[in-house]
């Protein structure tokens, strides 16, 4: 199912996107912090003539990038803190791969379908940017999402002990945010 950009949640909820990596880490550390209210994998992105699939992305032909959709409840949680955590769980500093996760899909991104949520991703990662000589995290507005497969959402919660690029403890860190 392809995802439209212009999509706003329900109930005052915010959304923002994230390409970290293989996506079961990453929305593995999005869903144990306290406001996140849903989280789903996807592929961000790409060529826009295809719908994607696991293997078709994992082709690296359609610049398409692993992602995770984080509903959230401003209330709670700000941007600021999402970006934060987002920050500990990758490298910037890495193109085409996290961890040992190796390929185009791997790359790293942030994007929003508000311009809100723009200008806050675009001053954090600006300070961000500072403090790298390379940085090679994406930014910008969401072109397209597709849900991911059912077995790859939730995949860290039905498979304990699973493979995940992001350290176990840096997600009970994200557990106390």
């Amino acid at each position: 199912m392809v995802a439209d950009p212009s999509y706003v949640p329900k109930d005052g909820r915010s959304v923002i996107y994230f390409a970290g990596g293989c996506f079961w880490g990453v929305e593995k550390a999005f869903s144990v912090m306290r406001g996140v209210t849903d989280t789903e994998c996807g592929y961000a992105n790409g060529f826009d003539r295809l719908i994607p699939d696991y293997m078709l992305v994992c082709s690296g032909k359609y610049g398409y990038l692993e992602a995770v959709r984080v509903e959230y409840d401003p209330k709670i949680i700000g941007s600021d803190l999402l970006l934060a955590a987002f920050f500990m769980i990758i490298d910037p500093t890495d193109r085409d791969r996290q961890g040992n996760d190796i390929g185009h899909q791997y790359n790293t991104g942030i994007y929003w379908t508000d311009e809100s949520t723009g200008r806050s991703v675009k001053a954090f990662t600006e300070q961000e940017r500072k403090k790298y000589k390379v940085f090679y995290t994406e930014i910008g507005p969401l072109e397209r999402f597709t849900v991911a497969e059912p077995e790859h959402q939730d995949y860290l919660d039905r498979n304990p002990g699973g493979y995940c690029h992001v350290p176990e403890r840096t997600i009970r860190v994200l557990r106390m945010f």
